[in-house]
């Protein structure tokens, strides 16, 4: 590989979504809510505010706003971890994503649940540290996406029925990447947010919320 050259495997993407012959707005399968029936998470509203526990399977059906927690992963040379979703995944099978995480459980913080993802996605143990959510109206569904960071600095151990593929890339070159290889919709907004906050612009008002992780 050339020097500063970053490698992507190629796939072929599938995204098993459905549409809504009246409707523009494209719906999760069938196949992918069932995968996530008896999954309970905290209804929240446009303020996140708690409403009620329902069912996330339900919850994306219905578009109700539900909460997410992610991360993204450093290494020591300050590089990301990339990933490609298995072709087994329910959703965005064989796209690549940037963040590391999932739905928050009930009563979990943002907070605690992307320390948990960590742990069930690449086997590890890390300080993560809370920057920001926003409301992201969601390629399948909206919910409340919270951001984290890390730093690893041991060898990952991807689960491999959620992670294909993974390598470390610089940020520099992360923004190619996406317009060269499918990435999961939503990771794409989170990465130009991430974007300006790393580089030390103020972000659009109302749209970032760091008073907690909770």
């Amino acid at each position: 590989m050339i020097a500063g050259q970053v490698h992507l495997a190629v796939v072929s993407s599938r995204p098993r979504l459905a549409t809504d012959p009246h409707s523009t707005t494209p719906c999760v399968s069938f196949a992918a809510i069932v995968g996530f029936m008896g999954e309970l998470v905290e209804r929240v509203d446009e303020h996140d505010r708690i409403l009620g526990v329902v069912d996330r399977g339900r919850a994306i059906q219905e578009r109700w706003l539900h909460r997410v927690a992610t991360v993204v992963c450093r290494d020591s040379a300050s590089r990301i971890l990339v990933h490609r979703r298995a072709e087994t995944d329910s959703l965005f099978p064989g796209q690549y994503n940037w963040l590391i995480g999932g739905a928050v459980a009930v009563g979990e913080s943002y907070l605690d649940a992307a320390s948990r993802e960590l742990v069930e996605e690449l086997g590890v143990r890390g300080r993560t540290r809370f920057l920001f959510k926003f409301l992201c109206h969601g390629a399948i569904a909206p919910y409340w996406l919270g951001l984290h960071e890390t730093v690893i600095d041991q060898d990952v151990l991807p689960d491999p029925s959620e992670i294909a593929w993974h390598d470390w890339i610089p940020e520099s070159r992360l923004r190619d990447a996406m317009r060269q290889r499918p990435f999961v919709p939503d990771s794409i907004d989170a990465f130009r947010r991430y974007s300006l906050l790393t580089g030390d612009l103020r972000m659009p008002a109302g749209e970032v919320h760091e008073e907690g992780s909770r």
